[in-house]
């Protein structure tokens, strides 16, 4: 059987999760696991993913009075509904690749991905923080939450790999901030794109 409208493909692969999934979910942490699950055709992130400290109201109540959002990739930044950034007026900000981040890279043998997240930690008015790649993007930004001397709205913390990614999301669990994450070496962009596309969907409901 063909399926040409992708409505209906949609809705049907959620029946067949949601039919699979193996326990109960609250309304909206169900609809992200949904979601993470549809992109990336795993149900082990049913038991991967995270909650911490309500991020889904900490999400509404910070997008709806508008909102930066930080990114570690530009594959997140693309992947990100245009749609609803326009909508909520919410600008998704990614440092990887300006001028100066790649010319201090070259000069002080650190990688981008970190002083990326410390450029973004220094400017103004960042108050989500999504990051789907590094690691070392992570422990970064939960140092400067460990010395208080930042604190985000909201992380979204869920780089994927085998040197880091697994300890990064443990360090960032253990801090007193909302945050959605994932244990173990799993996670991604793509992971990342669908948690901020499925919080976003929750404000329409």
């Amino acid at each position: 059987m063909k399926y040409t409208d992708p409505f209906e493909i949609e809705k049907k692969s959620f029946l067949i999760i949601r039919k699979n999934l193996k326990k109960e979910h609250k309304q909206g942490y169900l609809d992200i696991v949904t979601r993470v699950i549809h992109a990336t055709a795993d149900f082990e992130f049913e038991e991967l993913l995270r909650f911490k400290n309500d991020p889904i109201s900490v999400f509404k109540e910070t997008v709806t009075n508008g909102a930066n959002i930080v990114v570690d990739t530009k594959m997140i930044k693309a992947g990100i509904s245009k749609k609803f950034l326009e909508k909520y007026n919410v600008k998704v900000k990614c440092y990887i690749d300006d001028e100066d981040v790649i010319n201090q890279a070259k000069i002080s043998n650190c990688t981008r991905s970190i002083l990326a997240m410390k450029k973004a930690i220094e400017e103004k008015n960042n108050d989500i923080f999504v990051i789907g790649n590094a690691p070392t993007a992570l422990f970064t930004l939960c140092s400067y939450i460990e010395n208080s001397s930042f604190l985000p709205k909201l992380v979204i913390g869920v780089p994927v790999g085998f040197v880091g990614a697994q300890e990064s999301k443990e360090v960032l669990n253990l801090l007193d901030v909302p945050s959605i994450t994932t244990k173990g070496r799993k996670g991604g962009s793509t992971v990342a794109v669908a948690i901020v596309n499925a919080l976003f969907r929750l404000l329409e409901e």
